[in-house]
């Protein structure tokens, strides 16, 4: 059985087949779904970010107003955006686990393939001091772009 967040990640989904952004009043949202206001928070900043290919817009007041945008299918644009994040920034396994499924969502990456990746860039697997992994982790996701930006332009070629 799916928990509240998959049933209101979904639901949102579903609102964004019809068009590239949806606006939607955050207390209506919890009220539709008897939850209070900081679930629907929660599923928003966890599960809608850039990383996933999303943007979301807050008015203040006017009932907590929320617009969520789903980005451009660009992939080159996306995969420019992945090769140009700091090393020294790092990148949490959580952030690569969603460029990893906004990949899979490019239709760039098969799911089977995305769990190999995320599997080898886990903390599990890393075997490093946990300031070095996240700096890794971006290295690893940074090459994986360069790769398949690689691959496309081979096949243009051939």
């Amino acid at each position: 059985m799916a928990n509240i967040s998959d049933i209101i990640e979904q639901f949102l989904i579903q609102l964004l087949e019809d068009g590239n952004f949806v606006s939607i009043s955050r207390n209506e949202l919890a009220n539709y779904f008897s939850c209070a206001p900081s679930q629907i928070n929660y599923v928003l900043t966890t599960r809608f970010t850039p990383a996933r290919g999303y943007v979301i817009e807050s008015r203040r007041g006017g009932g907590g107003c929320i617009k969520l945008v789903k980005l451009d299918a660009d992939r080159d644009g996306f995969l420019d955006e992945v090769r140009n994040i700091s090393v020294s920034d790092g990148l949490s396994q959580v952030k690569a686990s969603q460029y990893l499924d906004r990949m899979v969502g490019e239709g760039l990456l098969s799911r089977k393939e995305a769990r190999l990746i995320e599997s080898v860039m886990s903390d599990k697997a890393l075997l490093a001091p946990a300031v070095a992994k996240d700096g890794l982790r971006a290295g690893m996701l940074k090459a994986l772009a360069t790769e398949l930006l690689k691959e496309k332009e081979t096949k243009k070629d051939v």
